[in-house]
């Protein structure tokens, strides 16, 4: 199955390709959503269609080091986008085997895979939708 890879700082990520819609540049202005939690980074216009942008790291816990989110990854959540702020896009590569995460088993994370000899942590689509909704749902 071929997957979307990107970084967040450092660390690689993964995404199945089947649900990404596109890999945007984020435009210069942006729309904050009152309240919304931290992760929340606001909304755009995409050729006519709302988004709702998630700071990816602050979602999955990770700290920032500094390094600036410069890409926004689309998943295809039917009727609705859901933009994930990333630092970089790789390319699309194919994951055969995605093992088990060692430690607690996060709903975000569907496993670990090996790329090219480095670790992969390869996303849960629907995992990640629900972490985003139980944002809103904790408001």
């Amino acid at each position: 199955m071929r997957h979307v890879i990107f970084l967040l700082e450092k660390e690689r990520y993964a995404l199945p390709l089947a649900d990404i819609r596109e890999v945007v540049v984020p435009p210069e202005q942006w729309s904050r959503v009152p309240r919304a939690p931290d992760a929340i980074r606001g909304v755009i216009n995409l050729r006519g269609r709302v988004v709702t942008v998630v700071e990816l790291r602050a979602l999955l816990g990770i700290a920032s080091e500094g390094a600036p989110s410069r890409k926004i990854v689309l998943l295809d959540r039917g009727r609705r986008d859901l933009g994930l702020m990333v630092t970089e896009v790789e390319g699309i590569e194919p994951i055969e085997r995605v093992s088990p995460a060692p430690g607690k088993p996060a709903g975000s994370v569907r496993g670990v895979a090996r790329l090219k000899g480095l670790a992969v942590t390869v996303l849960d689509p629907e995992g990640v939708d629900a972490s985003v909704a139980g944002l809103f749902g904790s408001k």
